[in-house]
């Protein structure tokens, strides 16, 4: 998994911009934590690549390590991954973690292939309201995003910005494990999730650059709450075109 993206390309501050800029729809995010190692899982990672065509969802496939021991090393699973899980785990007052699971906006979590669960659940989350983000392109330093000042104050401690790197899909042909001579598709495949800064209620822009080696084709910006395993309170996401780089 990628890593040193944000670290090197995001700056996080409060600063004023007199250049046009857009709000961009926030997103519900439905995160599935799965792995090429595990059996039960495909389902769940078809029902996520559906996900994929509502335009008001961001999918993302966290692949998770702990089943590489099984027999087949799955090329995209880190222990970010693992640790993320780890932490909803906590949050969510779960006994254990598993695959497949899908955490929907930080706030519900279910097995993932349990494809009418996981609809109310979204349907549940999209009724939330979410920050109004904006993002600004077509500039030579890369991709701006402003996070808005909040109407009331903000309480509590400052939401964590998370910058992630993921693949819009990925095919694999998988020959030793549980999913032996399956060729499986992943849709959305984080390959980097970094906290990129803080956000406590006020105005704060953040300017997000890849270098150019990338091994992603898609951005994106998840402001959470709760020290960033709570609730999700806005998302965008964008491709990463020559202008982010």
């Amino acid at each position: 998994m990628v890593t040193r993206w944000m670290a090197c390309a995001a700056a996080l501050g409060v600063m004023a911009s007199t250049e046009a800029i857009r709000a961009e729809p926030s997103r519900t995010v439905v995160e599935l934590f799965t792995s090429q190692g595990c059996s039960s899982c495909p389902p769940a990672d078809e029902e996520l690549g559906e996900l994929t065509h509502s335009s008001d969802l961001l999918p993302l496939s966290f692949h998770v390590d702990y089943w590489n021991y099984i027999g087949w090393n799955d090329p995209f699973s880190s222990k970010a991954a693992t640790l993320r899980q780890k932490a909803y785990s906590a949050h969510l007052h779960l006994r254990y973690i598993y695959t497949p699971q899908m955490v929907i906006d930080g706030i519900s979590e279910t097995v993932g292939s349990a494809r009418s669960k996981v609809h109310n659940l979204i349907e549940t989350a999209r009724q939330r309201a979410k920050l109004a983000i904006e993002v600004e392109r077509g500039m030579r330093d890369g991709i701006r995003v402003t996070i808005p000042a909040e109407s009331h104050p903000h309480a509590g401690p400052p939401a964590v910005v998370w910058g992630v790197l993921y693949d819009h899909s990925r095919t694999t042909p998988v020959t030793r494990g549980e999913n032996a001579g399956r060729t499986i598709t992943n849709a959305n495949v984080v390959r980097a999730i970094d906290k990129v800064g803080e956000w406590n209620g006020e105005r704060t822009v953040i300017l997000v650059r890849a270098p150019a080696d990338a091994d992603a084709d898609h951005h994106a910006v998840i402001v959470q709450g709760d020290m960033g395993t709570g609730p999700i309170l806005g998302a965008v996401s964008w491709p990463v075109t020559a202008e982010a780089r």
